[in-house]
């Protein structure tokens, strides 16, 4: 494989369109996002449609992941990172997976919140496409 070609992410066995957008080219070192615009698009959205259309009548700002860091247990057989949502009044079902591959950007933003403080919740934005509902995890907040 040529070094130019940019690596894909995801599982591959996911629809093409599904399985979730993201980059290590836009972090720092320390899996820092560069900027505050850095998002972080879910895997395997589409079957959760109904639950991300409810949160899209949410209000934005009240938005985010209420899904812990993995385990020990969970890292050491690379299970996948399935995210739910706080919406200020409760918890939503599953809406989506970080895509595989970018665990450890997910892993390594809610532990930089937890250990300066802050609450570990990621800020995110619930987006419509062609292909159905979307949740955007708004990483590049957590700077």
């Amino acid at each position: 494989m040529p070094f130019w070609r940019k690596q894909e992410f995801g599982d591959p066995n996911l629809p093409k369109d599904d399985r979730g957008k993201g980059s290590f080219d836009d972090y720092l070192y320390d899996l820092i996002p560069k900027n505050r615009d850095i998002t972080l698009r879910l895997a395997d959205a589409t079957p959760h449609q109904d639950e991300i259309a409810a949160l899209a009548g949410e209000d934005p700002e009240a938005l985010a992941t209420a899904t812990p860091a993995r385990t020990l247990e969970q890292e050491r057989v690379d299970a996948p990172i399935e995210v739910r949502v706080f919406s200020g009044r409760r918890v939503s079902g599953v809406v989506g997976v970080v895509p595989r591959g970018l665990e450890s950007i997910y892993d390594e933003a809610v532990r930089r919140l937890d250990g300066r403080g802050d609450k570990p919740r990621i800020p995110l934005a619930v987006v419509q496409t062609k292909q159905g509902w979307r949740v955007d995890l708004l990483i590049g907040r957590t700077k």
